[in-house]
């Protein structure tokens, strides 16, 4: 098979342990892009987040994609035109704080500058703002703050009371949002229906391509719909059990370059 795209999570994939983009794998993006082929960068980052490693990468230079919000905005990173772009209702807003303010736990949204805190930062509030590279604005009224769309809304707390809270916003929002923890200490809520798959899925009609020359790569559970979708699914070795189960092929960990090694076996 001829691979045309290739899809990378980033945080357990592309980068290593330190967040980092080895040289050679640096390199062999590059190199592909200039081949032609397409490159898609598929994170539950904010867009803010994953900006820094699509420069690095050159994506600008080579009209590919930005995938952030684990899909619920894609943009072409050459214009910063979106290509698919779905908000939360505002409506939900002020009830998601209501609910999550009676809990142990810091409620987080993004602009293109800064963390939006709702409650009180915590070390997992930190730890989201280290891996964006994004300072932490703590904000007196949530709801009235944030009066522009926003893609997501992030809990951020101990995994036994994330956990109590998704019971208890599943509860209440029913099919309304798509709520679920990418970490055991990452509590998602999602506009509906959204994940990297059915993202992919309008990236791809938008370039006529189909789904048969995309590979994807991914550990965590948010990369499960899209190992599933691609052309060859490939699950890092570092993966989560169901992610390898699912996958076509796995490759090697993230901190054993085991993106160059799906580059050079099926994409050179």
């Amino acid at each position: 098979m001829n691979y045309e795209m290739l899809v990378l999570d980033l945080d357990g994939t592309l980068t290593n342990s330190e967040k980092k983009i080895t040289a050679p794998t640096r390199e062999a993006i590059i190199e592909i892009q200039k081949a032609g082929k397409k490159v898609v960068l598929a994170s539950g980052r904010p867009t803010p987040g994953v900006l820094p490693l699509a420069k690095e990468l050159h994506l600008e230079d080579y009209g590919n994609y930005i995938l952030s919000f684990n899909g619920a905005k894609i943009i072409n990173c050459s214009t910063g035109d979106s290509i698919y772009n779905k908000t939360l209702p505002a409506s939900v807003i002020p009830t998601v704080f209501e609910i999550a303010k009676d809990y142990d736990v810091d409620l987080l949204t993004y602009s293109s500058e800064a963390i939006i805190s709702a409650i009180a930062p915590n070390r997992y509030t930190e730890l989201e703002s280290r891996i964006n590279s994004l300072p932490i604005m703590r904000v007196d009224n949530f709801a009235e703050y944030v009066n522009f769309p926003v893609n997501k809304l992030l809990i951020a707390g101990e995994p036994e009371v994330t956990e109590k809270l998704e019971i208890k916003l599943k509860e209440h929002f029913h099919t309304l949002l798509n709520i679920y923890r990418s970490e055991s200490f990452f509590l998602e809520v999602m506009p509906q229906n959204i994940d990297k798959a059915h993202s992919l899925q309008k990236l791809l009609s938008s370039l006529s391509m189909s789904a048969d020359k995309m590979i994807c790569c991914g550990d965590g559970f948010n990369d499960l719909t899209m190992i599933e979708y691609a052309g060859l699914g490939v699950a890092m070795e570092n993966a989560v059990p169901i992610i390898k189960e699912s996958a076509d092929y796995i490759t090697k960990s993230n901190d054993e370059d085991g993106v160059l090694y799906v580059i050079n076996k099926f994409m050179r």
